[in-house]
């Protein structure tokens, strides 16, 4: 089937960096986001929605591939000095899409392929613009205004054309960034161009000591998500200016969890839980709606596939979610969540039914991985009142449902022995599945791959 012959011709997706589900829309009051809580407000909206890794690169990787970081090879950063990159980068959706006759754009942040130049990431992708700094650029060059106003263009130049059009817009808010006003050594989220906003009070997670600098990097979180908000708004905005909204498949989400301790690069719900909001014109079931369920980012892919009429990709590792808002089929029994590389090796892995969470740790790291490690920060983990960071154990079990938090380790009680091991068979079935390198000799990194070329060639 072509693209001129689905239900939609169009297809938006937006997504940005590190905003887990802090929004109005998910039940956060203290921050305002009237833009995308109107989104929400007439689209399908999955409460339950989860990235396959809580940190940048393998989460997007997956979320444009539909495969897991084992099987599109994206298991760390990359970015340089960590140069990870896809194995097959025409595994990309916008690949997918251009040879099913869409126009394809790239504007904002690239993050899911190694590549930073606009020429080689549109040929590798499947793009036929870029307009992209990668992980890398100024902080102008990656503002919201900036990426905002660059899709806008684009939009007006497709209005009215009759091949369909496949945009996909990054923005790098809420992302950490410098500041003028940043303490030494700290790095808030106001990167020079953003106002903290504390006006509906401070929404501190409860994993996180709520004393005043908790407080102050909330409400430049809060700022920073504010920011967002009216930038995505004048894209969608956009799309109703230029009679698009009839004929255009609107899909929003972020790559992970927030970038606060014990979320971003952590297995913890925190750091792998995703806002997921889909805009379906013209499907009543799509409209209004909230979705609960176990979802993955790798079924963003076959959903979207579905809504525009195409046919299914032949070996996806997600779903699509089609049936389950149309036609109340059941979610995933489970949903998975990887952490191998970020600034340093720490495998880790972990399986999540609606109810329980177990975690595998494949090394002795402190507990749980410190994503702030490349900067200071004024907010704290509770658990630094009950004697600092602690060592990794070997498995980690939380019951879902009388302990959200995840704080209280289960897994050593004998009367949850079953509950351990039905899981842990799970994970393993999954494991074997991707072929995770975890379970043979461990992934050799781009870094570890360099150091050994530099001995041979030098050494020589």
């Amino acid at each position: 089937m072509t693209a001129g012959r689905g239900i939609h011709q169009n297809l938006l997706i937006l997504h940005c960096h590190d905003l887990g589900r802090f929004l109005g829309a998910y039940g956060v009051q203290t921050v305002s986001t009237p833009n995308l809580d109107a989104l929400a407000a007439r689209s399908a909206v999955f409460d339950d929605a989860f990235a396959t890794s809580p940190q940048c690169s393998p989460a997007r990787a997956s979320l444009f591939t539909g495969t897991y970081p084992q099987r599109n090879g994206v298991l760390g950063l990359t970015h340089s000095p960590f140069d990870w990159d896809l194995a097959d980068p025409s595994s990309h959706l916008a690949t997918r899409l251009k040879r099913e006759g869409f126009r394809t754009h790239l504007i904002g942040v690239q993050h899911e392929s190694r590549v930073l130049d606009e020429d080689v990431v549109a040929q590798r992708l499947g793009f036929d613009h870029v307009e992209s700094t990668g992980a890398g650029g100024s902080r102008s060059e990656r503002s919201g205004i900036v990426v905002g106003d660059r899709a806008i263009d684009a939009l007006s130049r497709y209005a009215g054309d009759s091949r369909p059009f496949y945009l996909q817009v990054g923005f790098f808010e809420p992302h950490r960034a410098p500041d003028p006003r940043d303490e030494p050594g700290v790095m808030g989220f106001l990167g020079g161009y953003i106002e903290p906003d504390s006006s509906r009070g401070h929404g501190v997670p409860g994993y996180l000591r709520d004393d005043d600098g908790a407080r102050a990097e909330i409400a430049e979180l809060q700022g920073a998500v504010r920011y967002l908000d009216e930038h995505v708004g004048r894209v969608l905005d956009a799309v109703e200016r230029l009679g698009l909204a009839d004929e255009t498949i609107v899909v929003f989400t972020t790559d992970h969890g927030l970038a606060l301790p014990r979320a971003k690069c952590t297995l913890y719900d925190p750091g792998l839980e995703v806002a997921l909001i889909v805009h379906a014109p013209g499907r009543h079931a799509w409209s209004g709606v909230r979705v609960g369920g176990l979802v993955s980012h790798l079924d963003v892919r076959p959903t979207v596939l579905g809504l525009l009429g195409l046919r299914p990709d032949d070996d996806p590792d997600g779903t699509s979610l089609v049936p389950v808002v149309e036609s109340a089929a059941t979610a995933h029994p489970h949903v998975f969540g990887q952490l191998t590389y970020h600034d340093y090796y720490s495998p880790r892995r972990s399986v999540r039914s609606d109810k329980y969470k177990l975690i595998v740790n494949f090394d002795n790291a402190p507990n749980p991985m410190d994503a702030t490690q490349s900067w200071l920060r004024r907010s704290s983990v509770r658990d630094l009142t009950k004697g600092g960071m602690r060592t990794s154990p070997l498995v980690e079990l939380y019951d879902l449902e009388v302990d959200p938090g995840e704080e209280l380790d289960i897994a050593a009680s004998p009367r949850n022995a079953r509950i351990r091991d039905e899981l842990a068979a799970a994970m393993l079935g999954w494991m074997r599945d991707v072929d995770d390198p975890l379970l043979s000799q461990g992934p050799r990194s781009p870094h570890h791959a360099a150091a050994v070329q530099f001995l041979t060639t030098a050494g020589a």
